[in-house]
Parts: structure tokens; C-alpha cells; sequence
């Protein structure tokens, strides 16, 4: 395991995931800081990593700092299947936060395709059905 210390995020990388959140949701979204083990390098090195958790729309987040000036983003709705971008390293929060963003709301929509094609028997008013709107900015 690594024991290289990961800096924690600056007030100004939380200010920019927050005010991101706030732009996107149009209200204030509780983050959690917690550390996380991820897996750094080719080489399967694991190191301990700083990351802020947020939950919306059914959804979890993750962004996972991974040195300094570099992030990771995940999302979620099971544990056991996160997704990500496609992009293993982000040098700007900004554009990392935005990305897992725009990613997650493509994903929920072609989910929501799939499902207007095919849909499940007695699943159209279900009181379980996840809320899928507003997807993103613009949407």
C-alpha cells in the first residue's frame, strides 16, 4: 500500500463542488469528506485518497482526489456497479464535478429510453420509479 499522503481538498475545490451542486440542483446538496482506499497507478498500488460524497435524484457521487490537482469522479445508484466518466484523471475539479454530472444524467436517460421502449408491466405509475427530471442544465 501507498503511504504517500494525498492532500485534503482546499476550501477552494469544496467551494467549486458545492457552488457546481448548487448551480445544478438550484438548492444547497449536503457533500460528506470521508477517505477512501483506491487503487493508484499500473501498478495496483492502493493508497489512502480524500474524496466528497453527495447523494441526488437517486444517485450517488463520488469525487476522489488522487494527488494534487488530480480527481477521479464516480457515481452510482448500486454499490456494487459504480460507473465513471471514461476519464481516469482530472486536473480541474470543476471540470471533473461537471463531467460525472453530464455523464450520470446521459446515463439516466438512456435508461429512460430503454425503459419508454420496453416498458415493464405494471411499472408505469409505480410509486418506486426513480425521479428522472430535470436531467441536466437545459434539459
Amino acid at each position: 500500500m501507498s503511504q504517500s499522503k494525498i492532500p485534503d481538498f482546499t476550501e477552494t475545490e469544496l467551494w467549486t463542488v458545492r457552488g457546481t451542486l448548487r448551480e445544478r440542483y438550484g438548492k444547497e446538496v449536503e457533500t460528506q469528506l470521508a477517505d477512501t482506499e483506491v487503487m493508484l497507478g499500473s501498478a495496483g498500488d492502493m493508497a489512502w485518497c480524500p474524496a466528497i460524497f453527495w447523494s441526488a435524484k437517486g444517485a450517488n457521487f463520488a469525487i476522489v482526489k488522487t494527488g494534487a490537482k488530480q480527481y477521479r469522479a464516480y457515481f452510482y445508484y448500486h454499490p456494487e456497479s459504480q460507473l465513471g466518466t471514461g476519464i481516469d484523471n482530472y486536473d480541474e475539479i470543476g471540470d471533473c464535478v461537471i463531467s460525472v454530472l453530464q455523464v450520470e444524467a446521459d446515463h439516466l436517460r438512456k435508461q429512460k429510453i430503454k425503459i419508454d421502449q420496453h416498458p415493464a408491466k405494471d411499472d408505469k405509475d409505480s410509486p418506486e420509479k426513480p425521479d428522472r427530471s430535470p436531467l441536466f442544465w437545459g434539459d
